[in-house]
């Protein structure tokens, strides 16, 4: 099953795209966003530094996983100049003019998020339905 929907300008992707799988009790993974931010935030490949910064970006790649327990999703976006950067999506990527989300809704499982101590983050946990 699949779904569609747009965000507009101001929105934060992160927080919107959260509370549209959990409205509407989603696993599934993200086919594809198309759309652009006037302010990024992301989480780098360290596990730890925080990227923040406002200007112009194009999304450029975005995928991950959807669960009610929370999403796992990571970006890259290409400035004005075609410096391209990603990361983990975090709150506070805000949109600039839209974003343009398809999602793959999966009906066979169910996707969970359950903390790992090995890893020291929740992980995915998938269940057969």
């Amino acid at each position: 099953m699949y779904n569609a929907f747009r965000l507009k300008k101001g929105m934060d992707l992160k927080k919107e795209i959260e509370d549209y799988v959990i409205k509407n009790k989603i696993s599934g993974v993200v086919l594809c966003c198309v759309g652009s931010l006037s302010k990024l935030t992301i989480r780098l490949a360290d596990g730890k530094s925080i990227f923040e910064k406002d200007g112009e970006f194009e999304i450029v790649s975005f995928t991950g996983t959807l669960s009610e327990d929370g999403v796992h999703i990571h970006i890259s976006v290409a400035d004005e100049f075609g410096n391209t950067i990603g990361g983990h999506l975090k709150n506070g990527c805000i949109i600039n003019t839209t974003a343009e989300i398809c999602l793959f809704i999966l009906t066979d499982i169910k996707f969970k998020r359950e903390f790992d101590e090995e890893t020291g983050y929740d992980e995915l946990v998938v269940k057969k339905n």
